[in-house]
């Protein structure tokens, strides 16, 4: 079995207690501990592939490790709300919701690409202040963090791996940037893809490395642009601060800062303006 290892925070890196305090800690074990589960299955012929009633694929590797994620939750923080893409919603008492999705990238994952990712956000009055991107396979992790930025790593086997500084790259014009989006046909699921078709043409390279990789991508200077015309809170709430607390900016494709709005793209922020144009008549 492939191992996964222990990402180390610097001293000092904390979120406030209004913002969840020592949630931080949780959130980074909640991560890897999801990744190792997911890894069990990967490349093994353990588990069989279920259709959803929307006919997207889920595996026992998707309904065991989101089990994890939420007994860890419910024992250290049961007044916490949680989502999972699995299990639905669970409302709490408290202000803060965690939003989960421990393969993201179902398809990558039963196809045997390592690609795939495990995502962890935090929400504070349903505003995203924290949030973890794992690729299992790979051994890599960035979490983002409200007012204290994004941390990256990348480690193999089970040692202690320690996160430094990640920042979005300074690429400002589009024709020497990396296009990266999940699907490309999902397009056409928003009638969009003369937008597609145009942000390609404007980028140097384009590929589909998607899902929570694509925008792992972007939050540490690898690409330049990631695009997705149909998601769930889900799919981005993890990675909205990733890509923020980078330098970076997320939104709809309106425009605006939303989680929730069943479209998003993040970027490297200096080609953000150029991508909207071309997204938001069809938002």
């Amino acid at each position: 079995m492939q191992a996964f290892p222990e990402f180390v925070l610097p001293p000092g890196i904390s979120l406030s207690d209004v913002n969840g305090g020592p949630r931080l800690e949780l959130a980074l074990r909640l991560a890897q501990s999801a990744s190792r589960t997911t890894l069990r299955y990967f490349r093994t012929d353990a588990y069989q592939v279920e259709r959803k009633s929307d006919r997207s694929p889920v595996t026992l590797a998707d309904k065991e490790a989101e089990q994890l994620v939420r007994s860890m939750v419910a024992e250290q923080y049961p007044e916490d709300g949680i989502l999972g893409e699995e299990f639905g919603s669970e409302p709490g008492s408290s202000v803060f919701e965690w939003i989960i999705d421990p393969i993201d990238g179902t398809k990558s994952f039963i196809s045997g690409v390592p690609l795939y990712s495990t995502l962890v956000g935090l929400t504070c009055r349903g505003e995203p202040v924290l949030g973890v991107i794992a690729i299992p396979a790979l051994g890599e992790l960035a979490i983002g963090i409200r007012g204290q930025g994004t941390w990256y790593g990348q480690g193999t086997g089970s040692g202690k791996v320690n996160l430094a500084p990640a920042r979005v790259s300074n690429v400002n014009d589009l024709a020497e940037g990396l296009f990266v989006v999940s699907q490309v046909d999902n397009f056409q699921r928003r009638n969009a893809q003369s937008a597609y078709e145009e942000l390609e043409r404007k980028s140097y390279i384009t590929r589909s490395w998607g899902d929570g990789y694509g925008y792992l991508l972007v939050a540490t200077g690898r690409a330049e642009l990631m695009v997705d015309p149909v998601v769930n809170p889900w799919d981005v709430a993890a990675v909205a601060p990733v890509i923020v607390e980078a330098g970076g900016r997320f939104s709809s494709w309106a425009g605006e800062y939303n989680i929730r709005a069943g479209h998003g793209f993040a970027s490297n922020g200096h080609v953000h303006e150029v991508a909207l144009q071309a997204l938001k008549p069809f938002a």
